[in-house]
């Protein structure tokens, strides 16, 4: 009877152990979602939501005369979602979307410097009411506006939430390439600001 209670317990460290490591690489302990504004507060203005995905972590401690000094980099991947438009008089309307890579660095004190580079990007204009005219016939165009291809980059501090691992708000400096535009390529600068969350775990 004690060799199979041995058994059973042994069985049930191992199952625990390894549920504890399924939950520490699950999808939502690596996720952390963010939403903010997006726009250039003058003529461009909206919404933009979307997810980070750590890849990499480097924890790297220093010994210091008044303790140690821990800064943490990490390495994650990028997604997001976002609307614009131009309230006033709603010529400049947008949906975007881009995914990418983050590197980011943590300094002891939880303020934060990030890089992100976003090679695949794309963004979908929308026109007011418009009409063609073909021949003899006006007809008017269905969702009309144009396609483009729209990589980005940004450059952001931030800063992280006392006794949270990555949840904290950002602001992000941005630079995007909309082409072709015309026959060229149109550059646009925009702002981020908003926060970052986790569902999974408290201390995130």
């Amino acid at each position: 009877m004690k060799k199979y209670c041995v058994i059973l317990i042994l069985i049930c460290t191992i199952s625990i152990h390894a549920q504890n490591q399924t939950n520490e690489h699950s999808f939502l302990n690596k996720a952390e979602f963010k939403v903010g504004y997006y726009g250039n507060l003058l003529w461009d203005n909206g919404l933009n939501s979307g997810i980070e995905y750590l890849w990499k972590e480097k924890v790297v401690v220093k010994a210091k005369k008044k303790g140690q000094k821990i800064i943490v980099h990490q390495f994650l991947f990028n997604g997001s979602l976002g609307y614009a438009t131009n309230f006033a008089n709603k010529t400049d309307n947008g949906l975007h979307t881009y995914y990418g890579l983050i590197w980011r660095r943590t300094n002891p004190k939880r303020r934060q410097f990030h890089i992100e580079v976003n090679p695949l990007g794309y963004y979908r204009s929308f026109l007011k009411e418009t009409f063609e005219v073909k021949g003899d016939n006006v007809s008017k165009v269905k969702f009309p506006g144009r396609h483009y291809y729209a990589p980005s980059m940004a450059i952001g501090i931030g800063r992280q939430r006392k006794e949270k691992r990555r949840s904290g708000w950002y602001l992000n400096f941005n630079y995007t390439l909309r082409m072709p535009y015309n026959t060229g390529v149109l550059p646009n600068f925009s702002l981020q600001y908003g926060y970052r969350f986790n569902f999974k775990n408290k201390n995130q």
